[in-house]
């Protein structure tokens, strides 16, 4: 046999090999499924959808949220088609007044989406006269029907209003809190190295707020007096992201 020949002798030899190669797909192999799809949701709060909503009904809304953010279950949302649907108006169910603190994505812990609620931020969390405009608007003009006042854990402007800090324009900020530092009755240690103190006046300053809600707003007043909004406090787990909805 020449070369030539031994050659075209192998060459034929591999591509019949190549040729009887198995497929990955063999019978021993079980293929793994298809991961599962979410559909997007596109849709926005209609009018309509908020207005058929009682305040009691936006409240569970926001505790069923909440479970599914703990148990990272969120809804799949595509936001911008929900913003192009959102750009002629906005029907909010409701009104969250946080704080400024970044570790706290509130439309995330509550699984909201574009258009669902207004988010008023302050350190503190606490009301003055722009962040009572706000909520007049928010529920008098724009029909949300629940307010909820969220404080968290290891809170580092009611820590500073405990401390009675004195910084610029710090001192005025910590300054609308110290009312809930003294209204908690507390025979121990009263500093903000104290856990179990510092979480009394989280809930102590979320009480607060509420109040000041209802007494320097007649509007908000009297619309939770005829049952047309609901107005509530919760506490924000940094750990577990749990919200404990306080009455």
């Amino acid at each position: 046999m020449t070369k030539q020949n031994s050659f075209v002798a192998l060459a034929t030899l591999l591509l019949v090999a190549c040729n009887n190669q198995p497929t990955s797909n063999t019978s021993n192999e079980v293929s793994s499924p298809a991961p599962e799809t979410r559909p997007l949701v596109e849709e926005v709060l209609t009018k309509e959808q908020r207005d058929a909503l009682s305040p009691d009904e936006v409240l569970q809304s926001f505790e069923r949220g909440n479970l599914r953010f703990i148990n990272s279950d969120l809804t799949a949302r595509d936001h911008s088609a929900q913003v192009r649907k959102s750009a002629t108006g906005q029907f909010p169910k409701a009104v969250v007044l946080s704080c400024l603190d970044s570790r706290v994505p509130v439309e995330d812990v509550f699984d909201r989406g574009i258009g669902d609620i207004f988010v008023g931020r302050v350190a503190g969390n606490f009301v003055n006269e722009d962040l009572l405009g706000s909520m007049e608007f928010a529920c008098k003009v724009a029909g949300a029907k629940l307010i909820l006042v969220l404080g968290h854990e290891y809170c580092g402007a009611v820590k500073a209003a405990i401390d009675d800090v004195k910084l610029g324009n710090i001192t005025a900020l910590v300054s609308k809190i110290r009312p809930a530092v003294e209204k908690v009755e507390y025979e121990g240690d009263r500093s903000s190295s104290n856990e179990e103190f510092v979480h009394l006046v989280c809930e102590s300053n979320v009480n607060h707020t509420i109040e000041q809600i209802r007494l320097n707003s007649p509007i908000l007043k009297e619309m939770e007096d005829n049952g047309e909004i609901k107005i509530v406090g919760g506490i924000y787990d940094m750990e577990t992201g749990v919200v404990t909805f306080m009455n």
